[in-house]
This record gives structure tokens, C-alpha cells and sequence, in this order.
């Protein structure tokens, strides 16, 4: 099987198989560099990362305990 390109010239079936296979090449190629790009993209939290995110917890925590105890001790006060 031939095939005619826009010069005119034909493509012997060894021509039309290296073509396919190279188009298969690049776009595995292509393909690869997109998997590879979007991976980098992927958030990966380190150590630092969880041990800030514990840390932010705690001083939430801290926090909501501060505002109850200033409550008991605004309630008590005006109680007496």
C-alpha cells in the first residue's frame, strides 16, 4: 500500500510503518511528560507541614479553653 503526500511523492509501506511508529513515540512521549508535570503538582505534605498543622490544633484548642474559663470567671463575678 502506497500513500501520496501533498508534494506528490509516494511512501513505500516501510515509510507509512516508521511514521506510525514515531507518531506512537512522541505521543507516548508527550504522554509521559504530562504525567510527569501533573505529579509534581500533587501537594505532599512533609514533617514541618503536619507538625504546623498540630500545632495550629493545639493553639486552637488553647484558645477555645482561655474563653471558657474568662466566661466562668465573668459569670462568677457577676454572680457574687
Amino acid at each position: 500500500m502506497t500513500v501520496l503526500i501533498p508534494r506528490g511523492k509516494f511512501l513505500s509501506q516501510k515509510e507509512i510503518q516508521m511514521m506510525k511508529m514515531c507518531r506512537i513515540v512522541i505521543a507516548a512521549l508527550v504522554m509521559t511528560g504530562l504525567l510527569l508535570g501533573l505529579s509534581g503538582c500533587i501537594k505532599q505534605e512533609g514533617p514541618a507541614e503536619r507538625a504546623g498543622r498540630k500545632i495550629d490544633k493545639t493553639v486552637e484548642k488553647s484558645g477555645q479553653q482561655i474563653e471558657k474559663a474568662g466566661k466562668k470567671m465573668q459569670e462568677e463575678a457577676e454572680g457574687k
